[in-house]
């Protein structure tokens, strides 16, 4: 049954993906900047129902009372695809992503994130990288997005760990906007290159706000690591 219900689901994410995605491409131009994140909310929430639903995969949330109110980065442990859907409706207000270019040559998918103005690096450029998401990351920061890292770069199974890139660090202590860490165990139901969504309830942490004014990237990347593994390691099904 668990691989029937993650099919279906599948199926059900492919569906709403194509006919979002392609919706937002024929009226996007349509919606002003600080506007057409609601689409991409749209499309979050009806996949975090549909897992529900077929899954019966659901989730729970605390820490929101940490999320600031002026604009900040977020670090956030990856362990899955859960995330990169989730995310999109959790964290409020528009929002730009530190993805790999190469997904915005998705058809339909990809070709629609254009709009969002993510910061689409090529992971292999370097310092190339770095400097590309502290200038755009500024400029999309002082237009008021959020900007979301994932630090570790590529989805990591739980109780495993992975380098945290310094990237969204330096453009916290460039720019002197707050850090926001999260932490969660999507992997435990929802595994790396996995078809199957196992039942349960996965829990995500929003930590308190790391200030990131007067502090080094090193620094501010211990920090987010530093809480984001503890916090991980506290969760249920986390492996030694």
């Amino acid at each position: 049954m668990i691989l029937l219900r993650s099919t279906l689901y599948f199926l059900f994410l492919v569906f709403t993906t194509v006919c979002i995605a392609g919706i937002g491409l024929l009226i996007g131009w349509a919606f002003p900047q600080n506007k057409i994140f609601y689409i991409d909310t749209t499309w979050s929430r009806l996949n975090l129902w549909g897992l529900s639903k077929i899954c019966r995969l659901k989730y729970r949330l605390v820490g929101t009372e940490n999320i600031p109110s002026e604009s900040f980065i977020v670090l956030a442990k990856h362990q899955s695809a859960w995330e990169t859907i989730a995310l999109v409706s959790l964290i409020p207000g528009p929002k730009a992503w530190v993805l790999k270019r190469e997904l915005l040559f998705v058809p339909i998918f990809g070709w629609f994130m254009w709009y969002f103005k993510p910061i689409a690096i090529n992971r292999k450029s370097g310092h190339k990288a770095i400097d590309q998401i502290i200038e755009q990351g500024k400029e999309r920061l002082d237009r008021g997005c959020n900007i979301i890292v994932f630090p570790e770069g590529t989805r990591v199974a739980p109780g495993t760990r992975k380098r945290y890139g310094i990237g969204g660090a330096m453009l916290a202590e460039k720019t002197g906007h707050p850090v926001l860490p999260i932490a969660h165990n999507a992997g435990v139901f929802w595994q790396r290159r996995d078809l199957r969504k196992y039942p349960g309830t996965i829990d995500v942490v929003i930590g308190p706000v790391i200030k990131t004014q007067g502090l080094r990237a090193a620094e501010i990347n211990s920090k987010a690591e530093a809480w984001i593994e503890s916090t991980v390691e506290k969760l249920p099904g986390y492996r030694h």
